[in-house]
């Protein structure tokens, strides 16, 4: 995983300020992988549903932008029992900071 541990702990901190204490952030992506070099930081949050949202996603996004000054985060926020591709192939693939 190509995280230092500060931003790992940033971004938890970010997501448990936005979504809740419940909230699971998965890493996916190319920077899982740690023989590839640069990437987006992709982020899946699994949140309960009545957080699950655009609201709380911007104040997710506008945190860690903050505390990383990190330009390329893709962020990808779904209800907790959602289906999407997109969720089953982070859940499948990713790694729970």
């Amino acid at each position: 995983m190509r995280l230092a541990a500060e931003q790992v702990n940033a971004i938890k901190a970010a997501a448990v300020a936005a979504f809740g204490n419940d909230v699971v952030v998965r890493l996916f992506g190319s920077r899982v992988d740690d023989t590839r070099l640069g990437g987006d930081i992709d982020l899946h949050i699994e949140a309960a549903p009545e957080t699950a949202d655009v609201d709380h996603e911007i104040e997710f996004r506008a945190a860690v932008w903050k505390a990383l000054d990190e330009e390329q985060i893709d962020v990808v926020v779904a209800a907790r029992g959602q289906q999407r591709w997109i969720d089953r192939a982070a859940v499948r693939e990713g790694v729970i900071l």
